[in-house]
């Protein structure tokens, strides 16, 4: 088969790899630890799961406008106007099926051959992938561990040039846990103010932050038009195989993304949208329970790290990923996240699956239970004693 030239550019979610090779270790009777999905392993809350079902009885099981529901459309701009700081039209809306069509089709609409697109590594694996897909020049911009993994808005003021389409941010992050600061986004913002760069702000951890705020640079005064916001029901509201998302943007470029999800999939499915408007409306005692208990599970594995000679570890500030330097264990990171798999049968992976500048580190998920957490972190141990 001859496939097209532009598939060899193509890149994938190491994630999922390394999650089919753990469940084959399981098929054979090995008693693997998951720790390498970020998954939330709660359960969706009921009064969205309720929702569904009545909307599923109640007919929503047709074609959609494109754009999204009109009424889901003006939950999600209320929502964003309350969380965000910034004001949102509903025609500033798309909603779409997951947080990563944003992604693919933001860099579709806007980037051409040979246009620059920065982007943070080591980072979520599917910037990179897209902005080669669709023909542009991806620019990395290095997250540093002596600055918790945020942006350094100087390295990027050097990155910026005449061919920069767009710069990539997402906070908290993905998978170093690092959070952006308002000083940080108001620098980045006048970077890209100066020059009329588009800022695709990634932010699914949006709710799950243990210390501090969270802020979106589209609230920084100017950048609103600027701003390219892609958020996700994945996560704050362990929903990731209803597969429901959304993107907030100026409204011609709105329309365009909505051009492409008529061209690529129609529509959203229409009642899991009527579950989302349940979700941003409904209770949120259980998100905010779901992240307490995320909290305590970041002490535990954060201590446990520390207490293991040759990996230290920063305690993040938010999302549920832990990213500890192993550069003194001797081993590189691939090799050690492959050691881990198949000698402790714990599932993590290697810093270099997002990006060359994960060297030296590997990212573990306590999306777990405390009882697995400290079990895994006792077989690393054993391993590298």
């Amino acid at each position: 088969m001859r496939l097209a030239e532009r598939m060899s550019r193509l890149g994938t979610e190491t994630a999922f790899d390394v999650l089919a090779r753990a469940k084959q270790l399981e098929a054979q009777g090995k008693p693997i630890i998951h720790l390498e999905i970020g998954e939330p392993d709660f359960d969706t809350p009921q009064h969205i799961i309720d929702a569904a079902s009545e909307a599923l009885n109640s007919g929503w099981t047709h074609y959609g406008p494109s754009a999204g529901d009109p009424e889901f459309r003006a939950v999600i701009a209320e929502h964003i106007q309350k969380s965000r700081g910034f004001p949102v039209e509903p025609e500033e809306v798309v909603v779409v099926p997951g947080a990563k069509p944003i992604i693919y089709w933001g860099i579709t609409a806007l980037v051409d051959p040979g246009d620059e697109v920065i982007y943070p590594n080591p980072g979520f694996p599917i910037y990179e992938s897209m902005i080669n897909f669709c023909g542009g020049v991806p620019v990395p911009i290095p997250l540093r561990e002596e600055i918790e993994f945020r942006l350094d808005p100087a390295e990027l003021a050097d990155l910026v040039s005449d061919k920069t389409k767009m710069i990539i941010i997402n906070s908290p992050h993905n998978p170093t846990s690092g959070v952006l600061t308002w000083e940080d986004l108001e620098a980045i913002a006048e970077i890209a103010m100066a020059r009329d760069i588009m800022v695709m702000t990634d932010e699914p951890y949006e709710l799950i932050l243990y210390e501090g705020k969270h802020y979106s640079i589209g609230a920084v005064d100017g950048m609103k038009d600027l701003t390219i916001l892609l958020d996700c029901f994945s996560k704050t509201f362990a929903m990731t195989g209803w597969r429901l998302g959304y993107g907030v943007m100026n409204k011609e470029l709105a329309a365009q993304i909505a051009k492409l999800q008529t061209n690529c999939t129609s529509c959203t499915t229409s009642f899991v949208q009527r579950a989302g408007i349940a979700a941003l409306q409904g209770p949120m005692e259980p998100s905010l329970a779901m992240v307490a208990e995320f909290k305590k599970r970041r002490d535990v594995i954060v201590d446990g790290l520390n207490a293991i000679p040759g990996i230290s570890c920063l305690r993040p500030h938010g999302a549920f990923y832990v990213f500890p330097n192993v550069t003194e264990t001797g081993y590189d990171c691939r090799e050690l996240a492959d050691k881990i798999l198949e000698e402790a049968n714990v599932a993590v992976l290697s810093g270099t699956a997002f990006g060359e500048y994960g060297e030296g580190y590997l990212r573990l998920s306590y999306a777990n239970s405390v009882e697995n957490i400290e079990e895994a972190v006792k077989r690393i141990a054993e391993l590298l004693s």
